[in-house]
């Protein structure tokens, strides 16, 4: 386990992770990132938030009558292989500029929970059709379909109604807490994951750019933009996070296509199908490695220039600087930690 101790290197040159063997190929980033601290731990940083969350959406999510439903739903918002981070970059994005954690921690979970009920739904053979999830079987294979549904239409109001009911008023107004509300609801819907899952299912083969943009952006865009709203940012910087979150979530899907592919891990044969079936809608299926190659470079540029800005802020843009190179470096895992 190595700590990730390095949010922007003191070099112009940044690389992807050893394991791919392409991407020992140096990627040029941005030199304005140079002056930024190289001193960052984000694996501290994002362990410490991670385990915050993970309690409160502990505690968001008792059971009750009837059990199953809310076992369901726990069972993946509560699965030990989640990241976390769609919350953490918004409570990343709400400190930086000058928010209160505790004003982010309700809408950080509702994110968690709209992820988790996202992932669900993917997850059906209807969609996906993908087996396993964070390290464990997908809901509907330990579920069933029908509570997996279940689970998943609970859990996407349950995190508004969390946003409403425990985001302290003293700290966020409820015309920000409007906003926060609309954000998600946008980011989910028919203009953002929902068109992005329907183009995946139904689209062209030439439609990589709309549905990476839709199902991996949307999230990372919301994320860091509703860390904002809920600290009161302007304008422009709610649209210097929208180009930031976008680009992040994007960056991150495009290095997990990549590593999938070259991934020498041997697989049961429906795996290896659902893999090349995979493949086929990612930009290295559709482009090739150099060109996805070239397209996490743009990525990864363009979120740095978008956190150009925020560099009146110190220290505060430290960890999105962070999660820009850990999208596409992964200088570190929580594998011993779960």
């Amino acid at each position: 386990m190595v700590l990730f101790a390095t949010a922007v290197t003191s070099s112009p040159y940044l690389q992807f992770p050893k394991r791919l063997s392409v991407t020992r190929q140096k990627i040029r980033c941005s030199s304005t990132t140079s002056s930024v601290s190289a001193n960052f731990d984000l694996k501290t940083y994002w362990s410490t938030l991670r385990e915050e969350i993970n309690q409160k959406l502990d505690e968001a999510i008792p059971v009750k009558y009837p059990a199953q439903i809310y076992e369901s739903m726990r069972y993946s918002v509560l699965a030990e292989g989640a990241k976390r981070a769609p919350p953490v970059m918004c409570v990343a994005a709400c400190e930086l500029l000058g928010g209160n954690r505790l004003a982010a921690f309700p809408t950080a979970c509702a994110l968690e929970m709209v992820h988790a009920a996202s992932l669900i739904h993917d997850d059906l053979p209807c969609m996906d059709d993908d087996p396993s999830r964070r390290g464990q079987p997908s809901n509907h294979t330990v579920f069933g379909m029908d509570m997996a549904i279940l689970a998943g239409d609970a859990l996407f109001p349950l995190g508004f109604r969390h946003i409403v009911s425990h985001t302290p008023t003293n700290l966020v107004p409820e015309t920000q807490l409007l906003r926060v509300i609309n954000e998600i609801a946008r980011a989910v819907g028919s203009t953002g994951m929902a068109a992005g899952q329907f183009v995946d299912l139904e689209g062209p083969a030439n439609a990589i750019d709309f549905i990476h943009a839709k199902k991996y952006g949307e999230m990372g865009e919301c994320s860091a933009v509703c860390g904002g709203l809920l600290a009161g940012a302007n304008d422009d910087e709610i649209q210097r996070l929208r180009r930031y979150g976008r680009a992040v979530g994007i960056l991150y899907q495009v290095v997990d296509d990549m590593l999938e592919v070259n991934s020498s891990k041997p697989k049961p044969v429906d795996a290896e199908k659902l893999v090349e079936e995979k493949k086929e809608k990612s930009y290295v299926g559709a482009y090739g490695i150099e060109k996805a190659l070239k397209v996490a470079e743009g990525l990864r540029a363009e979120a740095k220039n978008a956190l150009e800005g925020f560099e009146k802020y110190g220290e505060k843009v430290l960890p999105l600087y962070s999660f820009v190179d850990y999208a596409a470096d992964r200088s570190f895992s929580f594998a011993d930690q779960v």
